[in-house]
């Protein structure tokens, strides 16, 4: 396998655009390539950014209905089309189509890369879209490019794929597309669904009883949850269950909208917790599936603040060249930003100074994090064979 690291990217993926203040801009996504690029770090001898083409509907159907596929098409000329379209979520654009299908495209050559063993870490910020279900669009999402990836990759023969959602939405698409299929096991960290959208990512959700017992996994936390406890609950999680699961390949979601900051959403983590967070998913693809990790980007609504640092690091540590914390921002892009008539102070440096160390979770303790985390792993680590009472599963 080639140690070869692949960033998804042209300027035509900005084209996924639904209009005037729409939280998910595509201006985010350029400042974040304007940062890496100014950074350096798109210029690492093992990376190489290639350019995805359109999924066709070959690809498109492994997870949507032709049905759904033809209502997108009309969707520009026909208001009444239906599928969650044509509302505030999900508002239609010329192109549309087009525009989540280059999306999708650009997460199966991500995948095809890692499969063919021409990259062993595969990124796509502009993927991620992981609330798009079979039969319509929800939340932003018109193409569920996650689920999509992963069954093409199921269809070349992978037997065991772990996907692991960190955005601070539940990974509601990803988890229903998979649902009943033992060969995925879906991990969702998300901020509680009593107070958040899609309502969905309770720990009890643990996968079809009748085909996939155990293949879904829901750690949700508590509003207000911090860079330490959600690496306490990440770490309490996460590892043990992919260990029990031995997956050959790993799919994150890096959703940054858990950022203290986030319009939408009421968790607190800094930049620095989310840095962390790529770091120990990225160690955990090298443990368990030989280095084959494909990270796709997802949400994350600080167009200027949070978005671009956070996958910066995330291009940076899947690159195994990590940026220093206290890099400076280089004044050329914070110029950008000002030029661009985003009234948003620009950050200087890579880091907000956050805490990321954490103390590892116990059965004794009773804040509201470790009750999140201990009503996760009693819902689900029997599952695996594991004790959900003994730290040291």
């Amino acid at each position: 396998m080639s140690d070869a690291v692949a960033v998804v990217w042209d300027d035509a993926l900005l084209g996924y655009t639904m209009g005037g203040d729409h939280p998910l801009h595509p201006v985010r996504l350029d400042l974040t390539m304007r940062l890496a690029e100014g950074l350096g770090v798109l210029a690492s001898d093992r990376l190489e950014v290639v350019a995805p083409t359109p999924a066709g509907p070959d690809l498109l159907t492994l997870c949507h209905d032709p049905e759904y596929l033809e209502a997108v098409r009309r969707a520009p000329t026909d208001p009444g089309v239906g599928h969650g379209l044509h509302t505030p979520d999900n508002p239609v654009f010329e192109g549309m189509y087009d525009a989540a299908a280059l999306i999708t495209g650009g997460s199966v050559l991500a995948a095809d890369l890692l499969h063919r063993g021409r990259a062993q870490h595969a990124v796509n910020i502009s993927g991620g879209l992981h609330h798009a279900m079979k039969d319509r669009a929800s939340g932003f999402c018109v193409f569920n490019d996650a689920s999509i990836a992963i069954a093409w990759l199921l269809r070349q023969g992978w037997e065991r794929i772990a996907y692991v959602d960190l955005d601070v939405h539940h990974g509601d698409g990803v988890q229903t597309a998979f649902y009943d299929d033992p060969r995925v096991l879906t991990v969702s960290v998300h901020q509680t669904p009593l107070t958040l959208f899609p309502g969905t990512g309770f720990p009890e959700e643990t996968g079809d009883p009748d085909k996939a017992l155990g293949s879904a996994v829901n750690l949700a936390l508590p509003n207000g949850t911090d860079d330490s406890g959600w690496l306490r609950a990440f770490h309490a999680v996460v590892p043990s269950v992919l260990r029990a699961f031995r997956p050959q390949i790993l799919v994150t979601q890096c959703g940054c909208d858990a950022h203290h900051e986030d319009p939408l959403a009421d968790l607190a983590l800094t930049i620095d917790g989310q840095r962390a967070g790529y770091a120990a998913v990225h160690e955990l693809a090298h443990e368990l599936c030989e280095g084959r990790w494909l990270a796709l980007g997802g949400g994350g609504y600080g167009l200027v603040r949070c978005v671009p640092r956070a996958w910066t690091h995330l291009i940076a540590e899947a690159s195994g060249e990590r940026l220093d914390p206290v890099t400076e921002i280089p004044q050329s892009w914070r110029d950008d930003v000002v030029a661009r008539g985003l009234r948003v102070r620009p950050p200087t440096h890579m880091t907000e100074g956050g805490y990321t160390g954490f103390s590892a979770w116990d059965p004794f303790t009773e804040s509201r994090v470790d009750r999140a985390i201990a009503r996760t792993r009693r819902a689900s680590f029997p599952y695996f064979g594991l004790d959900p009472d003994d730290p040291r599963d």
